[in-house]
């Protein structure tokens, strides 16, 4: 069980650093690719966009700014969204092995992005995948919070687990079908499915900053409430915390920002967990500060491990693939300190 107390490091120094680190990795990462750009030349190339000028080299404008930096902050808003929902996730559910995909939601979006394969569909220019992914992700979390019940009540972690477990190996075994009927077409269904930002547009930053910009803001509304509502549901409404609506409205924001990463990006798995993890160890439980710090640092790691699979390997491996490589582990030392009694949450 979390508490609020034992802040380790400074949250402003912390939030103030990662802010800056973000800045140069983003730089770092424009920079870096099969054409070596001059980190001076980079930030040129924004000055002169931000300011609306005419480039004075034309390929390396549109090097940066049309092909790399959609591409850098797809994956730093999707890491930043991936990374706060995890907080949420864990400070409802009370649960530290809890992430934006314990609920059913990457299986919900990944069955719709693979109907939207199956079916070809290419229409609203291209952005059929991304709708049938975040169309899929919102039913699964409705019929996940109907399948928890608990109207009168309000909804039990260990329901809201179970209930996820039970909707994804549904969705699982429907991609499974999905993949063996789709002939041709399944080499496409199994690497979006890994996860990729590869070919991403301004359209995908447009869309995936609004969605998620309005889920953080909800989020840090409601982080007192999450406070208290991770000291347990008594505890909270004796504070005078509405706890079934607090609930409702944190799960259903974590919920749309999980989905919304997933229909852009594919699925990412473990960013969620591993990010809250340090984060927590940094600046301590407060998820007033836990938020913003983790949503920063989830921005730094997933660009990194993006620049990494893009520019640093001799053929770009599914960002996917990796996070799990590195989560995979995580996730087996953190379920071992949980369960065997050398870790409280």
């Amino acid at each position: 069980m979390p508490t609020v107390t034992g802040i380790k490091s400074s949250p402003a120094r912390v939030l103030m650093g990662l802010g800056l680190l973000l800045g140069g990795v983003i730089v770092v990462s424009a920079a870096m690719g099969v054409v070596r750009l001059p980190f001076v030349q980079v930030l040129t190339v924004i000055w002169e966009k931000i300011c609306g000028r005419g480039p004075v080299d034309a390929l390396a404008s549109a090097i940066i700014w049309d092909v790399r930096l959609p591409r850098i902050l797809t994956a730093a808003i999707v890491g930043a969204g991936l990374s706060i929902s995890g907080v949420v996730f864990q400070g409802i559910l009370r649960n530290p092995l809890a992430d934006p995909y314990t609920l059913g939601i990457s299986a919900g979006a990944a069955f719709g992005a693979c109907v939207a394969f199956f079916f070809n569909m290419s229409y609203f220019q291209g952005l059929s995948v991304g709708l049938c992914a975040f169309a899929g992700a919102l039913l699964t979390l409705a019929v996940v919070l109907y399948l928890s019940g608990g109207t009168a009540g309000g909804y039990s972690s260990n329901n809201l687990i179970l209930s996820g477990i039970i909707v994804a190996a549904i969705l699982s075994a429907g991609i499974s079908f999905l993949k063996y009927a789709a002939d041709e077409r399944v080499s496409v269904i199994i690497f979006w499915l890994m996860g990729s930002f590869s070919a991403k547009t301004w359209m995908d930053v447009g869309l995936s900053l609004s969605f998620v910009s309005i889920g953080v803001l909800v989020c840090l509304c409601f982080g007192r409430d999450l406070n208290l509502m991770s000291l347990g549901d008594r505890a909270a409404a004796s504070l005078g915390v509405d706890v079934k609506k607090s609930r409702l409205i944190l799960l259903a924001a974590a919920s749309l920002m999980a989905a919304v990463c997933v229909s852009v990006s594919g699925i990412i798995g473990f960013v969620g967990l591993l990010v809250p993890h340090m984060m927590r160890g940094i600046v301590g439980a407060d998820n007033q500060w836990l938020m913003p710090v983790s949503l920063l640092a989830g921005a730094v790691l997933l660009l990194c491990a993006d620049t990494f699979t893009r520019a640093v390997l001799t053929s770009e491996l599914p960002i996917g693939v990796l996070t799990a490589l590195i989560g995979g582990p995580f996730f087996c030392y953190v379920f071992k300190r949980q369960f065997f009694g050398k870790q409280k949450f």
